[in-house]
């Protein structure tokens, strides 16, 4: 059990719990109903407290220097478990103080600022009021937790202390845990951990307590098989719904209700249930909700085994677990205080938990359900309870199909207790719902994505270079050819060298700003496009460029050259698309497809992708012909995907089965490409979308967009699950799924690491934006073209 014990310290709603739960209330008036000067006692106690609040003020003796200057002072209460310690807390430029009125269990409590790591913003009895102060990265344990009076303190608190944290605001969102979680760079104990934080639970309050799930259903083998799906729950459905029988019951109960109705009558996480589970190591605290006494022998946490059952069985039973269970200090499971919790009806003393037959010891115990917690199948399914927990089935009508609708006062917004004008009413409502339990903060609004359990098996790169590729370095072939079976870890090395990318040399051969590059499969050749009309062939070799080719005198926008290497493509702003023989060295083939420029182009198995300002997207099969100049004298149109802005730019999936397209308004959308169907759109960015791309498993889509933001999109379910605000526009990039390597508009190349949305290296490159960027299959080299008219070639020294 966290947090310090309460000692003779014990606040209002302790010392008349039970009185206040049960007042009676009029039928005619609603008003409260009272039986004797006791049940007043609530009322009276928080006059009292306010009148000495209103009274004293905080000690300035106190400060830890003279040089201190006091910021702000105001009456906050102190919260713990079961306790709230009225006082004053008083924040200066170096330090945080808290005094309580009654001195205890300290004079005074000081947090030094520069000490603070995370702050949170907390409710308390749903209402915007509570703070909280961690001065380590311990998620579990807080330094203090506070609760205001009044919303507008509170915060003039948290913002002045989080000018004394670097990136506090940005760091700690949902769905950068989120895409930490899927990468594997978080467990799911610690992504549960983070959740638990960010929807305003803590240990230091009962009513809020950190909620996990019951992951096992087998507690009754002697062995426990973990590549058994019969072994676990079912984690789509809440604890109420896992028996069928039961759930007809409440469901016929649910629909014979006055508005509003609900399906359980009780919730899978109060005061009562936590106590339940840790009596054995926080007996004071079950003491004080039970009046002194100790539950019934028989109602105690007895059995893991028989809890479960109960859970299952229980007309109102309906809890989830506590991070104990997942956590390494068992004491919570053992009697090590030799407490008399009674006898139950068998004769038998209440001692140690009764653990499954599977388990050892109760360290064993832990460690197994740990294991499980973490195991294939939970990491698989988790998404689907964090749904109905902290997602999008929490409420509405997502809920009511998922059976997870709760009493109305669990829920955040279910009442507002300051509308309630009596005193008395109030406070009993109040103490109704910390009794109660409370549904956290909700913090995802569309599906969870699933995390992502199988290795990563392909390398994609920038939609300008759609076709296979070799090793494009002015190393010999032989220094990488080691890199030929390129495993997950090893590119993750060479990412993680990516911030010594090294400038190679230079080459100026256009006249206006470079659009595209593509490279011969031999890495003899590099093709570039500008914006001055001219496709040019350069040669590695002679360092010179050899072709120059105009189609039109308006400027092309990308190029990409087929898989056999023979035939470049370059989509142009005259609306048409070029087709140029490498070999023959002239025009080849011409498609005239589109009513305004056309912006990119790609192409998988025998099909071209041409997106265009006229705000549609065309799929063409386009077969070589049987002759040896590989002329393509036949375009079929087999599909026209239409958006609502003009289409900027697209991008295949490695397995060329899907597409992402970036629009002027903003909107990215995902298609399926053998349906031709539209599985996501979404609204990410205020402006032009400049660039996007697939992850290397198709999982996830990166955009950049004039707006200056990055924005991570789950394939799966349009959820953006990571938001970076850059400094500058960023114009184009490649990237791995976590590392990202961009161009911006200054002309510096910036590798971003998108698990800390930091960027890690800042590598000049063009004088002006860049425009485009190709980087070869092994990743170990990179060419840049810019506004500057340069075309430059990179490569990583190791």
């Amino acid at each position: 059990m966290r947090g310090e014990r309460s000692g003779s310290v014990f606040s209002w709603r302790c010392a008349v719990r039970q009185r206040t739960w049960f007042t009676p209330f009029c039928s005619s008036t609603g008003r409260p109903v009272w039986t004797n000067w006791e049940t007043r006692l609530p009322w009276w106690i928080a006059a009292n407290l306010q009148s000495r609040l209103a009274r004293s003020s905080f000690d300035k003796n106190c400060f830890q220097s003279v040089a201190e200057k006091p910021h702000m002072e105001c009456a906050v209460e102190r919260v713990t478990p079961l306790v709230s310690n009225p006082g004053h807390v008083c924040i200066t430029d170096q330090n945080l103080y808290f005094q309580p009125l009654n001195g205890y269990p300290e004079q005074v409590i000081q947090i030094k600022l520069h000490g603070v790591r995370r702050i949170y913003k907390r409710r308390h009895g749903l209402r915007p009021l509570g703070l909280e102060v961690f001065c380590s990265e311990n998620d579990f344990c807080s330094d203090i937790y506070l609760k205001f009076y009044n919303t507008a303190d509170r915060d003039e608190i948290y913002y002045y202390i989080a000018t004394f944290l670097e990136n506090h605001v940005t760091e700690h969102t949902a769905e950068s845990y989120m895409l930490q979680w899927q990468r594997g760079h978080l467990s799911n104990y610690e992504y549960l951990l983070h959740l638990n934080n960010l929807a305003d639970r803590s240990c230091n309050d009962l009513s809020q307590y950190p909620v996990f799930p019951w992951v096992l259903e087998d507690y009754s083998s002697k062995q426990l098989d973990l590549t058994n799906p019969s072994t676990f729950r079912d984690l789509s459905r809440p604890v109420g719904a896992l028996n069928q029988e039961r759930l007809n019951r409440l469901l016929a109960r649910y629909r014979g209700m006055p508005d509003p109705p609900f399906m359980y009558g009780s919730h899978y996480s109060s005061p009562g249930y936590v106590l339940f589970y840790l009596v054995r190591v926080a007996p004071e605290h079950m003491l004080c909700v039970q009046n002194g006494r100790y539950d019934h022998a028989d109602r105690m946490f007895n059995s893991v085994g028989e809890t479960w059952k109960n859970c299952l069985e229980g007309a109102t039973d309906f809890k989830e677990l506590i991070p104990e269970f997942y956590g390494s200090d068992s004491s919570f499971l053992e009697n090590k205080l030799s407490l008399d919790l009674g006898r139950r009806q068998n004769g038998s003393s209440v001692g140690d938990v009764v653990l499954p037959p599977w388990a050892s010891d109760s360290a064993d115990f832990l460690q197994k359900h740990r294991t499980a917690l973490e195991s294939h199948f939970v990491s698989e399914h988790l998404h689907e309870w964090i749904d109905l927990v902290f997602g999008f089935k929490q409420r509405g009508s997502e809920a009511v199909a998922a059976h997870n609708v709760f009493h109305p006062l669990t829920y955040e917004g279910g009442i507002d207790c300051d509308s309630i004008q009596d005193p008395d009413q109030r406070i009993a409502m109040l103490t109704q719902i910390l009794e109660f339990g409370q549904t956290p903060k909700q913090l995802f609004t569309s599906p969870h994505p699933q995390r992502i359990t199988a290795r990563l098996h392909n390398i994609t790169h920038s939609p300008s270079a759609t076709s296979p590729l070799s090793e494009l370095s002015p190393a010999s072939h032989s220094e990488d050819s080691s890199f030929e079976d390129l495993t997950e870890e090893s590119r993750k090395l060479v990412w993680s060298n990516m911030g010594n990318l090294k400038l190679v040399c230079s080459q100026k051969i256009h006249k206006e700003a470079v659009t595209g590059v593509a490279v011969s499969r031999d890495g003899s050749s590099i093709f570039s496009t500008s914006q001055d009309s001219t496709l040019k062939m350069f040669s590695r070799e002679l360092k010179d460029f050899q072709r120059s080719v105009s189609f039109s005198n308006m400027a092309l926008s990308s190029c990409l050259l087929l898989a056999e290497g023979q035939t470049v493509v370059c989509s142009s702003w005259d609306n048409n698309v070029y087709f140029y023989s490498v070999p023959f060295g002239r025009r080849q083939d011409t498609l005239m497809g589109h009513d305004d420029a056309v912006s990119r182009v790609c192409w998988f198995d025998e099909r071209l992708y041409t997106a265009s300002w006229d705000s549609t997207v065309k799929v063409w099969r386009c077969p070589a012909d049987s002759s040896s100049n590989h002329k393509r004298s036949q375009f079929d149109l087999l599909s026209e995907l239409e958006h609502d802005a003009g289409v900027n730019t697209i991008s295949l999936s490695a397995a060329g089965t899907l597409l992402v397209s970036g629009c002027k308004d903003g909107t990215v959308s995902i298609w399926d490409t053998s349906s031709f169907s539209a599985l996501q759109q979404v609204h990410c960015h205020s402006g032009n979308i400049h660039h996007t791309a697939f992850s290397p498993d198709s999982r996830h889509v990166l955009s950049v967009g004039a707006d200056c933001c990055m924005k991570v999109v789950d394939v799966q379910t349009g959820m953006v699950i990571s938001s970076v605000k850059a400094d500058e526009e960023q114009r184009c990039f490649c990237w791995d799924g976590s590392w990202v390597l961009a161009g911006g508009q200054s002309g510096d190349l910036l590798l971003w690491d998108l698990i800390s949305n930091t960027v890690t290296k800042r590598i000049p490159a063009h004088s002006g934006a860049v425009t485009t960027m190709w980087m070869n299959e092994l990743c170990s080299s990179v060419i840049t073209g810019g506004d500057d008219r340069q075309t430059k070639f990179w490569k990583i020294c190791s």
